[in-house]
């Protein structure tokens, strides 16, 4: 037998130094950033959204043309889905960068007030964290979003678009920074990168650069987690279930089906298999099929399914993909147990749901699935940054450790520790000759 042929090797280039020289440019600003006040940054925010606003017509123009390109591209369909920015939804984003500004200042927030001894205080303040780098292919919106929630929480940023929405990109970042100039932050605080060469250096900018965030298929997540020493926060996979109980409101099941995958199918929260208990497949189905054949639902279902109306045959690889399109795999099950256990195995630990009408059942799915959003008879669509009140997202974090799902401003901050003492010296306490109180104070 032949060995496997290697995957290509990506070299990732060092930095040019124009770059670094950008780079550099966006750390002094965010530093200058990070000890304005409150009422600055909010100001910044809303300076940003009201020219955007005047911009409007620009900004939907070059997203047009971003389109017409394309389509003569033969970008895929959910790929066009995330790139368009018409009128109505440029509005409703303005509308999350004002949102953003109305938020709770997320710095100088005291989490922890102890007094170690007698004049020796500890506190532990919430603190910008620098630099973000952003990476995002076909989400133009991306760059309102993160340029609003990295201004309000004191960070620069680093915005690399995808190429298909380059004319878009440039005409906000362009009104983004018309807005600051007329505020206390420095427009230097938001840079936008072009090529190619400027997002894989991006990766090597440790230094200059605290998180990276990207937003885009699963083959860039994984690419950029396995070539950067950056933190990345992200999620590779949005492979999102629903599961329709024995005991179940089946039109309201149906409905919250349909929502989930036709609101918006490119979306990372729409679901991609929908699991029917084995004494809710038919009535589910009875009512489902022409609402998803009506909605050109193309499904794919297994044994089970198919023997209940479901025309095409799923594969063992519709269980683990990621569609972003109107295709829903569908999955007879015998128990929740069962469904648990294909959640477990196929699930990427973004937003998962059940529809049921038993509490006790609601409560083992709300308890045993190990993902960032587990929701009960609503649909998965709800995992949003705006749809959680953040006013924005910078992206959804499937990982373990927080922040996890829709991050906020939340997700942008970390922390600093700061003692104040008078004289205090470690070796009177390890000799014995003072001892600690450890008293919370007030916070």
């Amino acid at each position: 037998m032949m060995p496997p042929v290697p995957a290509p090797v990506v070299s990732v280039p060092d930095p040019s130094p124009e770059l670094l020289q950008r780079a550099a440019a966006v750390r002094r600003a965010a530093m200058e950033l990070g000890r304005l006040s409150d009422g600055q940054r909010q100001g910044a925010v809303l300076a940003m959204a009201d020219a955007l606003q005047a911009e409007a017509d620009a900004i939907v123009a070059a997203n047009r043309a971003d389109l017409e390109a394309a389509a003569a591209d033969g970008l895929a369909p959910a790929l066009v889905a995330r790139l368009k920015l018409d009128a109505p939804k440029l509005a409703a984003a303005i509308e999350g960068v004002r949102q953003v500004a109305r938020l709770p200042d997320p710095l100088g927030v005291r989490q922890l007030h102890r007094e170690l001894d007698d004049g020796l205080v500890l506190e532990r303040l919430s603190v910008p964290l620098g630099v973000l780098g952003v990476i995002f292919e076909a989400r133009p919106d991306a760059v309102m979003q993160i340029a609003s929630l990295a201004v309000r929480s004191g960070n620069g940023a680093l915005l690399k678009g995808g190429r298909e929405a380059s004319r878009s990109c440039a005409a906000i970042l362009s009104a983004l920074r018309q807005g600051l100039a007329g505020s206390a932050v420095a427009p230097a605080a938001l840079e936008l990168l072009t090529s190619r060469e400027e997002s894989l250096g991006l990766l090597k900018l440790d230094g200059l650069v605290d998180l990276i965030i990207p937003r885009g298929s699963n083959e860039l997540v994984r690419f950029i987690q396995d070539n950067t020493r950056i933190p990345v926060l992200g999620h590779a996979d949005g492979i999102c279930h629903l599961y329709v109980d024995r005991e179940v409101d089946i039109p309201q099941a149906v409905r919250v089906a349909l929502d989930a995958k036709t609101q918006y199918p490119a979306a990372c929260n729409a679901i991609e298999t929908l699991l029917l208990h084995r004494e809710a497949a038919q009535p589910f189905l009875q009512q489902a099929l022409p609402a998803f054949a009506a909605a050109g639902v193309n499904l794919r279902g297994d044994a089970a399914s198919r023997a209940l109306g479901v025309e095409q045959a799923a594969t063992d690889d519709d269980w683990r993909t990621e569609y972003s399109d109107l295709v829903l795999a569908v999955r007879v099950v015998d128990d929740l147990p069962q469904a648990l256990e294909h959640i477990a195995r196929y699930g990427s630990r973004h937003t998962d749901a059940i529809c049921t009408t038993n509490a006790a059942t609601a409560e083992t799915f709300l308890r045993g699935v190990d993902s960032a959003g587990v929701y009960l008879n609503c649909s998965t669509r709800f995992a949003d940054g705006f749809r959680y009140g953040f006013g924005a997202e910078v992206g959804i974090s499937t990982q373990t450790l927080p922040p996890r799902g829709p991050v906020g401003l939340e997700g942008l901050v970390t922390y600093r520790y700061l003692l104040r003492g008078d004289g205090h010296i470690a070796a009177d306490y390890a000799g014995g000759g003072r001892s600690f109180s450890h008293r919370n104070l007030p916070l």
